[in-house]
């Protein structure tokens, strides 16, 4: 299954749990592997409250100067690349009863370090 995620920042945080759970069989046990399809964008794991979505964001815009950097020269978004080495593309989530099995306070966010844009994730 695949879906799509606007965002409207440079740098923000979008709760995708109900998009990743909406694509599970309802029978399914397991794991399911959520992927974004981009190098200026990442997947987590972590809680949602609305405070750390906005601490997040901003501790993903200092993880890297937004200048300075060699790859700038062709298109500006070093930046944005480097933020996403560190949070990564993917994330694996156990599947119970096709119902995702985190915990409590878990989340699976989008993280958009070079926005807006529309971003594509798979699950599978």
């Amino acid at each position: 299954m695949r879906f799509d995620v606007s965002t409207d920042e440079r740098t923000c945080v979008r709760d995708v749990t109900d998009r990743v759970h909406e694509a599970i069989p309802d029978d399914r046990d397991g794991t399911v592997t959520v992927f974004v399809r981009h190098t200026t964008a990442g997947v987590v794991v972590n809680e949602a409250e609305p405070r750390l979505l906005k601490d997040i964001e901003q501790f993903v815009a200092d993880l890297a100067p937004d200048e300075g950097w060699r790859h700038d020269e062709l298109d500006g978004n070093a930046d944005s690349h480097l933020r996403t080495l560190l949070l990564g593309q993917h994330v694996t989530v156990p599947v119970r009863d096709g119902d995702l099995d985190l915990g409590r306070w878990q989340s699976v966010l989008l993280v958009e370090c070079d926005g807006p844009r529309t971003r594509t994730v798979d699950v599978v």
